[in-house]
């Protein structure tokens, strides 16, 4: 009797050692090719990426790539009213989320005719499992989705420039491959590709007859600082992490309020470090990316950049953890950037005015109108060992 379905799941991780698969594939999807003459109807193959998919075609070439296919989008994930649905299922009342599940885990779209965005689904399911286990709630982002940066090393430092953009403008204009060779797995043409395969960035719309991919998510966002901040640190020798230090100044800033230490350990030890080469793209948005990994290693804070108030887009914000209530102070930053050669009293006063203006926008809007708990700080930062700080 003929089989009319078989599933074959392969590696639930993509990265870009996937070649290591290969060589254990390509005998099985032959003979699976083979029996779809006599005893295999159907054949579904899942976590399998178009790098592999193009170097086993030899033996393989029978199949068809579903993942950009709309009318599937929204089984790749959880969509609004999904999620709704698990919650009652396994009995997680609405009052008893208290993150911000849209901008941590939602954003994926897959073709941009697909209807609608969805949820990660281990994301979610992570979540749901520290919810239902208070006692072992950590941190809100999975560790587990985190793609470690020595597997991906030698492919980051040959699009350095790409990840950099990336990281910065929250996405990167592009062509989407469907399919490309492990040969030409470096290929700058492919990195958005891969990364876009490896759920590291998602279809955000059609522009000038190219994709442009985002950031799905804050999840997926931390992982860009991390890589930003691990490549800067390999670029640069001279760069010092101590987490004892920043771990000392980030208890300070969150219990004292007092930014000074941070900011210090910020510029002595990276900045002030940097080689040329990082100077030449050094502005506001690539300190902020530091600053924001940095502060992303503490949980006393959960850290948003470009939060959309009423008055504008806040820089940095630190939101008091849900895991510290006892934290006393909330706080809002404007970052600015003046180059050495730039660095006049006029320039500076200018920068001065800009952040104080902004941050007064801030504080007068509805989300933070009327909150003690949150200091405005300016922070200006003046070629690569200089900067002022100034409480608002």
């Amino acid at each position: 009797m003929p089989i009319s379905f078989i599933n074959v799941s392969t590696s639930s991780r993509v990265n870009p050692s996937i070649s290591l698969y290969i060589g254990s594939s390509d005998r099985l999807l032959e003979t699976l090719k083979e029996g779809s003459k006599t005893v295999i109807d159907r054949i579904i193959l899942t976590g399998i990426t178009p790098v592999m998919l193009d170097d086993v075609t030899s033996g393989f070439n029978i199949s068809n790539n579903l993942s950009l296919d709309p009318i599937y989008n929204e089984m790749l994930g959880f969509t609004q009213d999904e999620v709704g649905t698990l919650m009652k299922e396994i009995g997680i009342e609405p009052n008893m989320i208290n993150v911000d599940m849209e901008l941590y885990y939602n954003g994926y779209l897959f073709n941009q005719y697909g209807e609608h965005r969805v949820y990660n689904p281990s994301m979610m399911l992570y979540l749901f499992a520290q919810i239902l286990h208070p006692k072992l709630i950590g941190n809100i982002i999975d560790d587990n989705l985190k793609i470690d940066y020595g597997r991906v090393k030698r492919l980051i430092k040959n699009n350095r420039e790409q990840l950099t953009e990336i990281a910065q403008n929250n996405g990167i204009l592009s062509e989407l491959s469907p399919k490309f060779s492990i040969d030409h797995l470096l290929d700058p043409n492919n990195f958005a590709s891969l990364l876009f395969y490896m759920g590291l960035l998602t279809v955000d719309k059609v522009e000038r007859g190219l994709i442009r991919l985002k950031i799905p998510n804050y999840s997926i966002r931390t992982i860009f600082w991390e890589y930003v901040k691990q490549l800067t640190a390999d670029c640069n020798p001279d760069v010092l992490i101590d987490m004892k230090e920043q771990r000392i100044a980030l208890i300070e800033l969150a219990y004292s309020g007092n930014p000074h230490l941070f900011i210090e350990y910020v510029s002595k030890n990276i900045f002030s470090r940097l080689s040329n080469r990082d100077l030449i793209k050094f502005d506001e948005k690539y300190i902020k990316i530091i600053l924001l990994h940095c502060l992303f290693q503490s949980n006393l804070y959960v850290t948003i950049t470009e939060l959309e108030v009423s008055q504008g887009y806040t820089d940095i914000y630190m939101q008091r953890s849900h895991l510290y209530p006892d934290v006393p102070y909330e706080w809002v930053w404007e970052v600015k950037y003046i180059s050495k050669q730039d660095a006049t009293d006029n320039v500076l006063e200018t920068k001065r005015k800009e952040a104080r203006v902004q941050l007064e926008k801030y504080r007068n809007s509805p989300m933070f109108a009327g909150r003690p708990d949150i200091r405005y700080l300016s922070a200006i930062f003046i070629g690569k060992d200089k900067y002022e700080i100034e409480e608002i």
